[in-house]
C-alpha cells in the first residue's frame, strides 16, 4: 500500500411476506446494457452551509483492482508530504504485524514521522469511514490536508493456528521446568495443526454473505436471469469505460516479482449463455447466486487527497468535487444484511435537502447482482417503506441510465477496505465528464450496516 501513497432455501418460509409481495414485480435491466448519454448541466443550489468549512476532493488514485492472486497520489498531485496533517486508511482483514497499516504505509512512503496516522475498519465501508473521519477533522478545523483511503490483500490473508495449538504454545512459553514442558507436549494432538482461516460468515448469524444474498434475492423474487443480466451490464459498461480511458483514477502498480499492472484484470464481459452454465455458489442446488453474478476476492488499494477548500485553492489546486452530507445506518444483520443503500439513501437525501430527481450520478457498491436488484425493489416499494422503514412513501428507484455507468464492484472487483474511495472518485469523475452536479454514493456492509454520501461537482 506504500505504493498507492507514493504513486437450499430451507431458512426462507415459503409464505414469506417479502416473497409474496415482490414475486409479481420482476425487474429486468436487459434493455439498459448500453452506456447512458451524458447528463446535461443543470443549474441547482449548492449545498454549502454557513459557518462550516467546505471539504473538497483534490484527486484520488487506486491501484488496478486485481483478481486475488495476482507512487500514485503524491506523484499525481505533487502535494508536499509535509503539508499532510493526518493519514487515515481502512482495511478489513488485518495483518497482526501491521495492525495500524496506515501508519506503516505512511512511514514507508516517506511521510514525516510527525504525521499521525490511524486505521479504521467497518467491513466493506472501511474506506468510507476513513474519508468521513477526514471530513470531520477538516470541517471542525483540526486539519487542513488529509490523505484517506483503504487497502485489502486477499492473496495473503493471515491464517492462524487452531485455538488448542495457540493455547499449547502459550502455555509452553510460560512453563518453568522441563517436566512442565514435557507434560504439555504430551497433550499435543495432530488435529491441533488444523489451521483457522479468516471467518467468511457473520459472527452474529453464522451465515455467509453469499448465503444471505441468495435468501435476499429469493425474498424479493429476483430471478437468476435478472442477476446474470445485471452482472453482464456491469462488466460491459466497465469494459467500455476502460477502453475509452475513463477510469483515470487507476495508476500503474508493480506487483512484486511480476510485471507492472496497468488496469483492472477482473473486467471480463461474458455471455448470458456462458453465465447460465455456472452452478449456484452458496445455496445448492437451487440458489441463484453464482460466481458470475457476485463480486470476486480482490487485491487493491486506493487513496484520496482531501482538503479544506481554501487550503486547496491557496496551494493552486483545482478540486474535483465537494464531499457533502453523509449518513451511516444499520439494521437487522440476518434478513436485511445487504439493504444498507435502501435505508441510507433517503436519509442522506433528506439531510441534504435533495430528492432522487436531483441526483445526476449514482454509484452503488455491487456486492452481488441480487443485492443490487433487491435494493431496487425495496426502494421502489411503498409497502416496504411503510412496513420496514417507517416511511409513508417509497424511496424511489434510481434510473438505470444514471446508475453505475462505468461498471461497479462486480466488474473491477471489491477489495473490502478500498472500495469506498473508488465509488467516490467514480462519482466525481462522472460528474465532470457528464456535466452533472450531484452524485450519490451508497454501500452495504457486513453486520447489516450501510453508508451514503452526497458528492457535489466542483465548478469548472
Amino acid at each position: 500500500m506504500t505504493t498507492i501513497l507514493t504513486y437450499p432455501f430451507k431458512n426462507l418460509p415459503t409464505a414469506s411476506k417479502w416473497a409474496l409481495r415482490f414475486s409479481i414485480r420482476p425487474l429486468s435491466c436487459s434493455s439498459q446494457l448500453r452506456a447512458a448519454p451524458a447528463v446535461q448541466t443543470k443549474t441547482k443550489k449548492t449545498l454549502a452551509k454557513p459557518n462550516i468549512r467546505d471539504v473538497v476532493v483534490v484527486d484520488g488514485v487506486r491501484t488496478p483492482f486485481l483478481l486475488s492472486g495476482t507512487s500514485g497520489l503524491l506523484h499525481r498531485t505533487s502535494v508536499p508530504k509535509e503539508v499532510v496533517d493526518y493519514i487515515i486508511f481502512g482495511t478489513v482483514i488485518q495483518e497482526v504485524k501491521t495492525s495500524n497499516v496506515a501508519r506503516e504505509a505512511a512511514l514507508g512512503a516517506g511521510f514525516s514521522d510527525k504525521t499521525p496516522a490511524h486505521t479504521v475498519t467497518m467491513a466493506c465501508i472501511s474506506a468510507n469511514q476513513a474519508m468521513t473521519t477526514g471530513v470531520g477533522l477538516i470541517a471542525s478545523g483540526q486539519c487542513d490536508v488529509i490523505v484517506a483511503g483503504g487497502v485489502e490483500l486477499m492473496s495473503d490473508v493471515p491464517i492462524r493456528h487452531s485455538r488448542k495449538m495457540r493455547k499449547l504454545m502459550l502455555d509452553l512459553n510460560k512453563a518453568k521446568s522441563m517436566g512442565q514442558r514435557l507434560s504439555l507436549i504430551s497433550k499435543f494432538r495432530f488435529n491441533f495443526l488444523a489451521p483457522e482461516l479468516p471467518a467468511v460468515s457473520e459472527f452474529s448469524t453464522s451465515e455467509t454473505m453469499g448465503h444471505s444474498a441468495d435468501r435476499l434475492a429469493a425474498a424479493f423474487a429476483v430471478s437468476r436471469l435478472e442477476q446474470d443480466e445485471y452482472a453482464l451490464r456491469s462488466h460491459s459498461l466497465a469494459k467500455k469505460a476502460q477502453d475509452e480511458g475513463l477510469l483515470s483514477d487507476v495508476v500503474p502498480f508493480k506487483v512484486p516479482g511480476k510485471d507492472t499492472v496497468t488496469k483492472d484484470n477482473g473486467i471480463r464481459p461474458s455471455s448470458l449463455e456462458q453465465m447460465a452454465k455456472l452452478k449456484p455458489a452458496f445455496i445448492k442446488p437451487y440458489g441463484t447466486v453464482t460466481a458470475a453474478n457476485s463480486s470476486f476476492l480482490t487485491d487493491g488499494a486506493s487513496a484520496m487527497l482531501i482538503m479544506a477548500e481554501e487550503k486547496a485553492l491557496a496551494m493552486g489546486y483545482k478540486p474535483k468535487a465537494y464531499l457533502r452530507d453523509f449518513m451511516y445506518v444499520s439494521q437487522d444483520p440476518k434478513d436485511q444484511l445487504l439493504l444498507g443503500p435502501t435505508y441510507a439513501t433517503p436519509k442522506v437525501l433528506e439531510k441534504a435537502g435533495l430528492t432522487m430527481n436531483d441526483i445526476d450520478a449514482f454509484e452503488f457498491h455491487e456486492a452481488f447482482s441480487g443485492q443490487i436488484l433487491a435494493n431496487f425493489k425495496a426502494m421502489d416499494s411503498d409497502w416496504f417503506a411503510e412496513n420496514y422503514m417507517g416511511r409513508k412513501t417509497k424511496v424511489g428507484l434510481p434510473p438505470l441510465e444514471k446508475f453505475n455507468n462505468w461498471g461497479g464492484s462486480l466488474s473491477p472487483g471489491h477489495p473490502f477496505g478500498a472500495t469506498g474511495c473508488r465509488l467516490v472518485m467514480a462519482a466525481a469523475n462522472r460528474l465532470r465528464k457528464e456535466g452533472g452536479q450531484y452524485g450519490l454514493v451508497a454501500a452495504c456492509a457486513a453486520g447489516g450496516q450501510g453508508h451514503a454520501m452526497i458528492v457535489e461537482a466542483y465548478p469548472k
